[in-house]
């Protein structure tokens, strides 16, 4: 059989702060793709990133970039407010899109960008990064093999001891939510991975800011709890806050419990980047997955793999919608 022909495409880098120079890192040090352009509305940023890229051209103008015919694909890393608007408009040029969560500030949004993907026939990706965390595998293994029996509950944790050090993170008109949009998006979409994206029945929520409830209130909640019941007789539980005093810096943790036994996702010591894989037998622990992992740019490259074998839209994106309309119900945007 004739072996199928990739070739490394030509990206463009928009949004290129803390997050997007990790991205940029990432797929430089892969050797997976040409970085093409560099853009943002910082010039400060545009210089530290330029660093990691110095052979990119750049430019502030972001409809500069997408016009741009020899980029192929477009990794977005900009404010939450922009995601659709920028998504959807390099969509327009013929461009493929890998966007930082969430795609869009609700549901609204995320389906129009999903919209636009397979209207264009344009590959979409989203930076739901725990998904490719060795330890995530090694728990979503379990799961599957069936040796949890009837999993019948999910315990869903992310406390942050810091706040966004953005502005735009504490207007909700901007960011769309505050530590469920920020955090919690990333556990429930692990929730509903590892589970095969089950119904969610019902959803019921407690949001706080500054230890107040927020219910019916125009505020970015620091705190959340949050009860989802799914198909199958499931029931899921999560907590995410920042600027918790929580002992350490952050608590993350995806546990699954069946009848047969446990399985989770830890962070060790505190960290934001080390995790830690368990196996539960009653009071009996194994540890299945330990650090090093070097994790944080793997959904990324995923989707250049993806990209180097055509531009040509996946259904797979169609799961961000499952992750968006719990978000939606969470804030009482939907019932």
């Amino acid at each position: 059989m004739e072996a199928l022909v990739t070739s490394k495409p030509k990206l463009a880098f928009a949004g290129v702060g803390w997050i997007g120079r990790n991205r940029l890192q990432a797929a430089a040090e892969s050797g997976l793709a040409d970085i093409t352009l560099i853009t943002d509305l910082s010039e400060d940023c545009i210089r530290e990133a330029s660093k990691i890229a110095p052979q990119s051209r750049t430019t502030l103008s972001y409809g500069e970039t997408i016009a741009d015919a020899l980029v192929e694909g477009v990794v977005i890393a900009t404010p939450s407010a922009l995601h659709k608007e920028q998504a959807v408009a390099a969509f327009e040029q013929g461009k493929a899109v890998f966007c930082q969560k969430p795609l869009g500030r609700n549901l609204a949004e995320a389906t129009a960008v999903i919209d636009a993907a397979r209207r264009y026939n344009r590959l979409l990706g989203a930076d739901f990064s725990y998904r490719y965390t060795k330890a995530f595998q090694k728990v979503l293994a379990v799961i599957q093999s069936g040796e949890l029996g009837k999993i019948f509950a999910a315990d869903l944790k992310f406390h942050n001891a810091y706040g966004p050090d953005k502005p735009w993170f504490y207007d909700l008109a901007l960011s769309g939510g505050g530590c469920v949009l920020d955090l919690g998006i990333h556990l429930i979409d692990l929730m509903l991975y590892a589970l095969d994206f089950p119904a969610v029945t019902g959803v019921s929520s407690s949001l706080f800011a500054g230890g107040h409830a927020v219910k019916g209130k125009a505020a970015v909640e620091d705190y959340a709890n949050v009860v989802m019941e799914l198909e199958n007789d499931i029931t899921a539980q999560l907590a995410c806050s920042w600027n918790l005093a929580a002992g350490c810096e952050a608590v993350i943790e995806a546990s699954f419990y069946g009848t047969k036994g446990g399985v989770a996702l830890k962070n060790l010591n505190g960290s934001f980047y080390d995790f830690t894989a368990l196996r539960y037998w009653g009071t009996k622990t194994e540890t299945i997955a330990s650090p090093p992992d070097p994790w944080g740019g793997k959904a990324l490259l995923d989707w250049i793999q993806k990209l180097s074998h055509g531009p040509a839209y996946n259904r797979e994106a169609e799961q961000f919608l499952k992750s968006a309309e719990v978000l939606d119900r969470i804030y009482g945007r939907i019932t």
